[in-house]
């Protein structure tokens, strides 16, 4: 026993090993932690400037419209230049962006509308920083390293993730909202500093199922993009795996936010701190699952994973559309994040190391673009569905997750994914 988990705890750490994901681990951690700084940044200098929720809305909506617009091209740019310059210019464009509003706010000249034309040229840099990121792995890893890796990266994403805007309302408390964009930009800066200084595999033959007649780039930006679309489109593994994500994105963004809220509030008749616990419960569990991922050992069918994870779930929103005690709620929503956390290690693996590298990022940039469009749709439908009460919210999101697993499990091409 002690010899199979000391064997495990190796094979988790053997990424770490390597110089290279060293640099990607920290350059996507400090970039998330931007992130998080941005949203705080832009959240609060807004409501001081104008006290509006209307407007902060606005603000925000002028970020994400231009990321999810401009994601495929930034998908079809990553597959045809290099991920890792695309990472460190975007980058350093961030910090150049952010920088620039926070001196403009310590010098009392930020508006709304400069705000609204920082918030869009962020979100349309950050569309090419994303799909490369999910995409340079491969190139840094070998392929027996992926789960491991992506493990580990999981685990940075998911403690920046927490911390940022921790940090960020931090930092606002004690300064003022523009020093925050300073510190976002210095956060950014580091970002790109590390990811030039990564060093990439030398490329290898295709195999596993990669397509080599996809490797050809297209000569047009819009033809590159039409071939992804086309490569997501003909293999059904993939398609299943687009739809699937659709489904938990959907039973995802709405219940894990506008359902955390009114479970906390309504349901449980808590206030903010058991909010708070709500999502901190969410992100320690997928923070545990990810590291339990990273443990396993192979390459498990990772079609029966996302089977058993939609009905997993689905059993999870079920007790919560139920439960009426705190520490009840906390137990499940911690296991649910377990098993997005444990799954989403293979899953991701699945995809890095089957499909064709020519096309990765513009395939992932799809799933991306899917889920920006379908999160939206989630928020107004629970929010409708949350009036009176999280119950009827989260039986609705059980039965699509149900339905989901189901239709993973009819397909035999599916279930035999490795």
């Amino acid at each position: 026993m002690a010899n199979t988990l000391t064997s495990a705890g190796a094979r988790l750490w053997s990424p770490a090993r390597q110089r290279s994901f060293r640099l990607l681990w920290m350059g996507q951690s400090l970039s998330l932690l931007g992130d998080g700084f941005s949203y705080i940044a832009f959240s609060w200098i807004t409501l001081s400037l104008t006290g509006s929720t209307l407007t902060l809305g606005w603000v925000l909506a002028c970020q994400a419209v231009p990321r999810a617009v401009l994601t495929l091209v930034g998908g079809s740019l990553s597959d045809t230049w290099s991920s890792r310059t695309l990472m460190a210019f975007s980058s350093w464009a961030r910090a150049a962006l952010m920088v620039s509003v926070g001196l403009l706010g310590l010098a009392g000249s930020l508006t709304v509308w400069l705000l609204c034309v920082a918030a869009a040229l962020f979100g349309a840099v950050d569309a090419f920083f994303q799909p490369a990121r999910a995409s340079i792995l491969p190139t840094v890893v070998g392929k027996e390293t992926l789960a491991p890796a992506n493990a580990l990266l999981g685990v940075g994403a998911k403690v920046s993730a927490v911390l940022g805007p921790a940090v960020g309302g931090l930092v606002v408390a004690v300064t003022d909202a523009p020093v925050a964009f300073l510190v976002d930009g210095v956060c950014f800066a580091l970002c790109g500093l590390c990811v030039s200084r990564i060093r990439t595999l030398p490329k290898e033959p295709d195999e596993d199922g990669a397509r080599a007649g996809a490797a050809a780039p297209a000569a047009s930006l819009g033809a590159r993009i039409r071939e992804g679309l086309r490569y997501a489109w003909d293999d059904p593994r993939i398609r299943t795996v687009l739809v699937v994500d659709m489904a938990v994105t959907f039973c995802h963004s709405g219940p894990f936010t506008v359902g955390f809220a009114t479970l906390a509030k309504i349901d449980l008749a808590g206030g903010s701190t058991t909010l708070g616990l709500l999502n901190g419960a969410l992100a320690g569990g997928a923070m545990l699952g990810a590291l339990a991922g990273g443990l396993v050992g192979g390459r498990p069918r990772v079609g029966l994973l996302i089977a058993a994870l939609a009905g997993w779930l689905a059993l999870g929103m079920a007790v919560l559309g139920t439960v009426g005690d705190i520490a009840a709620a906390l137990g499940t929503v911690l296991m649910m994040g377990f098993g997005i956390g444990f799954q989403g290690v293979f899953g991701v693996s699945w995809i890095q190391r089957n499909i064709d590298g020519a096309v990765l990022s513009r395939v992932i940039s799809v799933d991306m673009v899917l889920g920006y469009a379908v999160a939206p749709l989630s928020l107004v439908v629970c929010g409708a569905l949350a009036g009176s009460g999280a119950g009827p919210m989260f039986a609705l999101t059980a039965v699509l997750l149900t339905v989901t697993g189901l239709g993973v499990l009819a397909s035999r091409t599916v279930r035999a994914m490795r």
